[in-house]
């Protein structure tokens, strides 16, 4: 429903939904099985992309820097689908924030980590999912672009 709203243009109906599914999914405690850190780092993501739709892209970058990145890495694993999306999705906003913020010399500090997530990220993709894979093609594109 949230993603409907979403490409509706409905960002902040979109955002409440994405917020209270992380929020619950938060709620249950510390993860012990690998399948219920899945759903959580997959709910921040959601609720990222929400975020980030709606342009609020410091609360999305501390979202996946304080939070979903380091939860994807420590329960998920560095190779892990999920942990290589989140790492790209903090790439992502990081570029997206530079746009909105017009260059200044603190986001220049961001693009490069920006890029080093992306150099990170690309033996990874092309380890686990293959060189021909949609989401390997995607970060090899972005990267080409920094």
């Amino acid at each position: 429903r949230a993603s409907c709203l979403d490409h509706l243009g409905r960002r902040d109906e979109a955002l409440a939904i994405r917020r209270e599914i992380y929020g619950k999914r938060v709620a249950r405690g510390a993860p012990a099985l690998i399948s219920a850190a899945d759903k959580v780092v997959n709910a921040g993501g959601n609720l990222c992309c929400s975020l980030i739709n709606a342009g609020r892209f410091a609360e999305a970058k501390a979202l996946l820097r304080d939070h979903l990145v380091p939860k994807a890495r420590q329960s998920l694993g560095p190779d892990h689908g999920l942990t290589i999306d989140i790492e790209e999705r903090l790439s992502e906003v990081i570029f997206k924030d530079h746009e909105a913020s017009r260059g200044d010399q603190h986001s220049a500090t961001q693009l490069r980590e920006a890029e080093t997530l992306l150099q990170r990220a690309l033996p990874r993709r092309r380890r686990v999912f293959g060189p021909a894979h949609p989401k390997t093609v995607w970060c090899e594109n972005e990267l080409s672009l920094v």
